[in-house]
């Protein structure tokens, strides 16, 4: 019985590791000359351009599946080893939202009333930024945005994440990006701490709230703080290393 053992398990490490990896043709999609591309790009940034935060919205309703297909073009984000370490909670429910609001608040009291220090309340300064929140309520819908830190399996254990921040953070560009086309404005709201978030929305231990984006139409008197207009310029942002020609 020993002897059967011992071979048997000299077999099973011997068995080769089984290939994971099983590649598939790329989607077509039409090739773009380079007067289309430069074109596309452009048009692009232009619009981009008109993206901008917004502190006051109407109220009026936007479509579920509005928010639902906005948040399928951000679950198409690349992420660590493909693991898609992030969940989203869409709320529309008013009472949900008061209970946001109000928990925000109270975080942001502190903030304001000491907890950021006199250099970080100048930065905010030009952005006109305060205690009260109110687009947490007027805003249609807030989508927050929970982070896995690690993964659950079926049976309770732990699969380890990669890139976690740096994949969320790609898919929460995209999620605004998306929004933004749909014709919505949108505000990134990030009070501290956040653990109140995962409590209101009932999410798990393993992920760990990184913000809410209020989302909806602007206000017809909706402003927007000159500061916030103000670019970096491209020299500013890029820098090029092109190809030797020597």
């Amino acid at each position: 019985y020993g002897r059967h053992c011992a071979c048997h398990k000299r077999m099973t490490h011997s068995m080769p590791k089984p290939n994971l990896y099983h590649p598939v043709p790329l989607p077509g999609r039409p090739l773009k000359s380079g007067d289309e591309m430069e074109a596309e790009a452009k048009a692009f940034l232009n619009e981009m351009r008109l993206r901008h935060t917004v502190r006051d919205f109407d109220t009026r309703p936007v479509s579920e599946d509005v928010i639902t297909d906005c948040i399928r073009a951000a679950g198409t984000a690349p992420s660590g080893a493909n693991h898609q370490p992030w969940h989203f909670v869409a709320i529309n429910d008013p009472d949900i939202k008061a209970r946001i609001r109000t928990a925000a608040e109270a975080e942001e009291k502190r903030f304001y009333n000491g907890a950021a220090g006199e250099e970080w309340l100048t930065s905010l300064e030009p952005l006109g930024t305060d205690i009260s929140k109110p687009h947490l309520q007027d805003a249609p819908w807030l989508i927050v945005v929970f982070a896995q830190r690690y993964g659950l399996n079926s049976d309770g254990s732990r699969e380890k994440h990669y890139y976690v921040p740096e994949s969320v953070g790609i898919a929460c560009g995209i999620l605004l990006t998306a929004l933004h086309l749909a014709g919505l404005e949108t505000l990134t709201h990030t009070p501290n701490p956040m653990g109140f978030l995962r409590k209101i929305c009932k999410r798990p231990e393993n992920e760990k709230p990184l913000m809410i984006i209020a989302v909806g139409h602007a206000a017809s008197d909706a402003t927007i703080p000159s500061a916030a207009t103000k670019k970096k310029s491209l020299d500013q942002i890029l820098t090029v290393i092109r190809e030797s020609n020597t």
